[in-house]
């Protein structure tokens, strides 16, 4: 068995804790996992497919919420059949339907940025701020990628770009 995707993949996301613990500020959340997962196992989707597909994920959601839901969180507990629980599905389901629209015009289409979507139109990463984070911190992930596969690129012998 190959551990190498495993360490490539952990490694990724350790560079972005280590920055989110630096900084305070939250560059880990859950779908940087699977974006991780595919740039270990997977051909480089690219950059404009990564990061395209999370920008538009995190903006869809940010507006979907302050929207259809502001100020809400989904890990608020709410009564059966409460208004805001609702609102708040109805902006997940907003979110993930926009999202898909704008990666599918744009070309951009990033199964994990669906889950970014919901992170923010669930309230869960709630501020502008939070935005501009995520998209930092899928860079910064496929940055990291980029520079580890050039360096095992160029011990091996490779030259990179192909």
């Amino acid at each position: 068995m190959d551990h190498r995707e495993s360490l490539v993949a952990g490694g990724l996301f350790t560079v972005c804790g280590v920055v989110a613990w630096v900084t305070g500020l939250p560059f880990v959340f859950p779908s940087l996992g699977p974006t991780a997962f595919v740039l270990a196992t997977a051909e480089d989707p690219g950059p404009r497919r990564i990061v395209g597909g999370h920008a538009i994920g995190a903006v869809v959601g940010f507006t979907a919420n302050e929207f259809v839901a502001p100020g809400l969180v989904a890990t608020a507990q709410f009564a059966p059949f409460a208004p805001a629980s609702a609102r708040l599905a109805a902006a997940g389901a907003l979110a993930v339907a926009g999202t898909t629209a704008g990666m599918r015009a744009t070309g951009t289409v990033h199964p994990p940025a669906c889950a970014t979507t919901l992170i923010l139109s669930l309230g869960l990463l709630g501020t502008l701020q939070a935005v501009g984070v995520v998209v930092a911190a899928v860079t910064l992930l496929y940055l990291t990628f980029r520079l580890v596969t050039h360096v095992i690129d160029r011990h091996r012998g490779r030259t990179y770009p192909p």
